[in-house]
C-alpha cells in the first residue's frame, strides 16, 4: 500500500468507528509505520510490549520519539511477574524454553489486548519470512478483531528510502552493529553477513516468529 493508501484505510476505519491500535518494537524498520500513523493521527494507541528484557537502548528510544512525535504509547506489561517464569530447576525461561517465555510476555498480554479493539494495525512485511509473506492486508484475528498489514508489500530498500527521505532516526544499537531485528537483549544478537533478517532475534534457536503473528491469527 502506499502511504496515501494507508491514510485512507484508516480514515475510513476511523469513519465507520472502529477502535484502532498499533504495536511496535521501536527498531528502525518500525518507525516508518510509525511516522505515517504520528501524521496521519496521533491519538492512536502505540502498544510497546514491555517484556522486561529490552535493551536500556530501546526504551530510552521509544521514549524519545514518543515526545518528539506526539505518540500515545502504552506500555504492556506481562500478566505474570519474572519470578514465576521459571522452569523446575530454577531457570529464567528465555534460557530453556524461549516459545513459552515468549508467550506468556508477549502473546497472552497482547491477546488481553485485542478484546477490547477492533483493528490491530500491525507492521509485518511479507520480506521478513515465510509467515508474514503468506498474511493477507486484512486478517481475522482472536476476539472478532481484523488486523491490518499496511507495510505487507513494502520490503528493505522501500523502507530505507522512506527513512532516508523523512530524516528517520535510527535505533542507537545500529552503530554498534545491530543491524537488523533488535528484540530482548538475552536473545538478540549482533547481525552477521550471512544470517537472514529476523535470525539475529533467537540466535542459535529454530526460531525467527515469537508468536504474535502465528499465534494471534484467526484460525
Amino acid at each position: 500500500m502506499t502511504v496515501e493508501e494507508i491514510r485512507a484505510q484508516l480514515h475510513a476505519y476511523r469513519r465507520s468507528g472502529k477502535r484502532m491500535f498499533t504495536t511496535s518494537s521501536f527498531q528502525s524498520h518500525s518507525l516508518v509505520l510509525l511516522h505515517i500513523l504520528s501524521e496521519a493521527d496521533r491519538s492512536i494507541p502505540v502498544y510497546f510490549i514491555n517484556t522486561g528484557y529490552h535493551f536500556p537502548e530501546t526504551l530510552a528510544f521509544r521514549d524519545r520519539l514518543a515526545e518528539e512525535w506526539g505518540l500515545n504509547v502504552v506500555d504492556l506489561h506481562p500478566l505474570m511477574p519474572k519470578y514465576q517464569q521459571k522452569d523446575a530447576q530454577g531457570r529464567l525461561l528465555f534460557a530453556s524454553d524461549p516459545d513459552y517465555c515468549c508467550y506468556l510476555n508477549k502473546t497472552q498480554p497482547m491477546d488481553q489486548v485485542l478484546q477490547t479493539f477492533d483493528i490491530w494495525i500491525n507492521g509485518v512485511r511479507g520480506d521478513q519470512s515465510a509467515v508474514r509473506k503468506a498474511m493477507r492486508v486484512e486478517q481475522p484475528a482472536p476476539h472478532g478483531t481484523t488486523r491490518f498489514h499496511p507495510m505487507l508489500d513494502w520490503n528493505t530498500k522501500m523502507i530505507f528510502q522512506y527513512r532516508k527521505e523523512h530524516n528517520l532516526p535510527e535505533h542507537p544499537l545500529e552503530a554498534k552493529g545491530y543491524t537488523s531485528s533488535i528484540g530482548c537483549e538475552p536473545c538478540t544478537r549482533k547481525m552477521t553477513l550471512e544470517m537472514q533478517e529476523r535470525e539475529a532475534r533467537w540466535f542459535g534457536l529454530n526460531k525467527v516468529e515469537c508468536g504474535l503473528h502465528t499465534d494471534l491469527v484467526a484460525k
